[in-house]
């Protein structure tokens, strides 16, 4: 199943981004992701405006792909570099509908 991680990351030392944006979509690649949106131009519809200035949303086949990534050691000094440049919220999702309403999700 499908697995979708979301990244909300309000950055505070911008040192970090050109490695990172530069390296990590190979490793993504590398563990059956994909990159689907990674973007600064938020805007808030509902709820309470956010210091958000970038979030991102990947694909991967699966959670253990998505858990694979992440404990990537070639992956490890990047996600440090990250951590100490921002402050990071990861969510993950997968493709089931809670309501079993939308016929081209799973049920959930």
């Amino acid at each position: 199943m499908s697995v979708f991680l979301i990244a909300d990351i309000k950055v505070t030392d911008e040192g970090w981004i050109p490695d990172y944006a530069a390296n990590v979509h190979k490793l993504v690649e590398k563990h059956g992701g994909k990159y689907l949106s990674r973007s600064g131009n938020i805007s808030t519809v509902e709820g309470d405006e956010s210091d958000t200035t970038l979030i991102a949303i990947l694909e991967f086949p699966s959670r253990e792909a998505l858990d694979n990534f992440a404990s990537d050691p070639e992956y490890a000094p990047y996600g440090k570099a990250r951590q100490a440049g921002s402050v990071s919220n990861f969510r993950v999702i997968d493709d089931t509908d809670l309501a079993g309403t939308i016929p081209y999700l799973k049920a959930g």
